[in-house]
């Protein structure tokens, strides 16, 4: 498809992690990546410039947000979403499935599609394959998802199946309905729960709309990390080489290394800025809770080897402080310093891979951190 392709550079000799490049028509993305999650066409108390400073390649917006306001109609008369919110870099944008099956007693599920009531006013509203690819096309991202069926951790096999056969009609259709779009590369999304058997059946029958990047979804939802790694280790062998592999909702720190180390290359998630809103960060030392009251008298940065602005500018006392008035400088800077760490990590992986010494950065992280 014009104006995309995947360039696998290096598969570590060490590990078989890997390290790529993928081309969009809004630039090259450096693999492994992580993406940081826009959900409102923003990235929660972040600015474009302080992204692009924090080394931000891509981010991920919300189809289901941005369908419930603006509206799909306003960010395409604004001439999508790059001109709206002002970012001329990649953007990927999910199918919206994921938030209409977690309305919970507010949706409807049939093979057509998902009715389901407005978090906002409690209107009802459908998402076909058809309708949630025609949204993502008014949005005009990069890359867009799939409209797949998102299973709960502990539902049964026989459901599983059943859902998996639906978002494979689902993705047939939505490949129809982005037939012709030049502009936009669309990723299939791989389910199948908890179970191998599923999951590589899924990936089977996947592969055949997959163009340049396939998804995995469903996991990060509920289940232990282990199970989720054990899903990633079934799966990998049977992965295509020659395109990106986009693990979906993982963006806790240790997720991130195992998931690469499993081969993965894409990932997103709204920790790093959900946990800054609660006063929480990630440093290369691991967790730290800024609010807790051991800091209050530390006037050291939250981390050493941080180069953020929150870091070269701030105690933890400072910061601490900040937290606990409700002062909404808090937020933006430890959101800043978790986006900044999240992103520096993922170029530090990338470095250990086409250097063929990610096993080895990965024993020193095991040893290192708890998250």
């Amino acid at each position: 498809m014009k104006g995309f392709s995947y360039k696998l550079l290096h598969t570590c000799r060490q590990s078989g992690a890997r390290a790529g490049e993928l081309t969009t028509p809004h630039g090259v993305i450096q693999t492994p990546v992580f993406m940081p999650v826009g959900t409102n066409a923003t990235v929660k108390s972040l600015a474009p410039f302080e992204l692009e400073q924090a080394g931000a390649q891509i981010v991920l917006s919300n189809t289901y947000h941005l369908y419930m306001r603006p509206g799909a109609e306003i960010v395409e008369r604004a001439g999508g979403l790059h001109a709206f919110m002002n970012w001329n870099r990649p953007i990927l944008t999910d199918s919206g499935g994921f938030q209409v099956f977690s309305l919970k007693g507010l949706n409807k599920i049939t093979d057509e599609g998902v009715t389901f009531a407005s978090h906002l006013d409690g209107s009802r509203h459908t998402f076909t394959p058809e309708s949630a690819t025609q949204i993502q096309q008014s949005l005009g991202a990069d890359i867009i998802m799939a409209f797949d069926e998102c299973t709960d951790a502990g539902v049964s096999e026989e459901y599983a199946e059943k859902a998996l056969y639906r978002t494979v009609e689902w993705l047939a259709r939505c490949k129809t309905a982005a037939k012709g779009n030049k502009k936009q590369m669309l990723f299939p999304i791989v389910q199948g729960n908890v179970f191998p058997r599923l999951r590589l059946l899924s990936l089977e029958k996947s592969l055949a709309f997959a163009e340049c990047g396939i998804a995995i979804g469903g996991l990060s939802v509920g289940e232990p990390k282990k199970i989720m790694y054990e899903m990633l280790d079934v799966l990998a062998p049977a992965l295509p080489k020659k395109m990106p592999r986009y693990l979906m909702g993982v963006g806790s720190p240790d997720c991130l290394v195992e998931g690469v180390l499993r081969g993965m290359d894409m990932f997103d998630c709204v920790l790093p800025t959900r946990t800054a809103r609660t006063g929480t960060v990630f440093t290369s030392q691991g967790k730290v809770v800024v609010r807790n009251a051991n800091f209050k008298d530390d006037f050291m940065p939250l981390d050493p080897a941080c180069d953020c602005y929150a870091c070269k500018g701030f105690s933890k006392a400072y910061l601490r402080h900040l937290v606990n008035a409700s002062e909404i400088l808090a937020p933006r800077l430890l959101s800043l310093h978790n986006v900044t760490y999240l992103i520096s990590l993922m170029r530090r992986i990338r470095e250990a891979i086409l250097e063929d010494r990610y096993l080895d950065f990965v024993t020193e992280f095991r040893a290192g951190l708890e998250y």
